[in-house]
């Protein structure tokens, strides 16, 4: 929300959340019940002229410049090679920790997380069935076609229980600045009403 409110580009929303990361850190109970559920987040920063996914550990944090086809977000790490801005201590400290030697390529998703990122795309989770159905629809996706991604109980992209979908966001951002941009929200927590 502050990105949004502080920036008028990707770029510079992308470093208003990332110097926000640094002062504060991030943290806090992911659900409203007592259970203490934390994680890092992963954003989709876009404006008319570019797009971004910003990925963090901690205070650690990659980014990468989205260049064309499809990308997707979820519950892990996705960045890996592709690093555009990162955070300035973010391969000293993997270093130090022992979990990357200096020497082969710097991967971030391999380096700061528990999943496989030569599996990423081929197993059963939701970053994996996401990403099939955007490819599925690659050139040719539509509003609608992103809200029947995102109501999908199936792939677990839409999810039910305990860790239930809150809210689900479409935008279309025309690149013509005469055009305006829509933003279709959901008003309920399951995007499938």
């Amino acid at each position: 929300r502050l990105g949004l409110e502080r920036a008028d580009t990707a770029e510079k929303a992308l470093s208003v959340i990332v110097d926000l990361l640094e002062k504060y850190g991030q943290g806090g109970n992911c659900m409203e019940s007592n259970m203490a559920f934390t994680y890092h987040n992963s954003f989709l920063i876009a404006d008319r002229k570019e797009a971004w996914v910003l990925e963090t550990s901690g205070k650690y944090w990659a980014a990468e410049k989205v260049e064309g086809g499809i990308r997707n977000i979820s519950n892990q790490l996705s960045i890996t090679t592709k690093i555009d801005r990162e955070h300035p201590e973010l391969k000293e400290y993997a270093k130090s920790n022992g979990w990357w030697d200096g020497e082969k390529e710097f991967d971030f998703a391999a380096t700061y997380s528990y999943v496989s990122t030569a599996r990423m795309t081929t197993s059963g989770g939701r970053y994996c069935e996401g990403y099939k159905l955007l490819n599925k629809h690659k050139g040719s996706i539509t509003s609608e076609i992103m809200m029947e991604i995102l109501r999908d109980k199936e792939s677990g992209i839409n999810m039910e229980g305990g860790f239930m979908t809150t809210g689900s966001m479409v935008s279309v951002l025309p690149q013509q600045p005469h055009l305006p941009c829509i933003h279709f929200f959901t008003a309920t927590p399951d995007p499938a009403r």
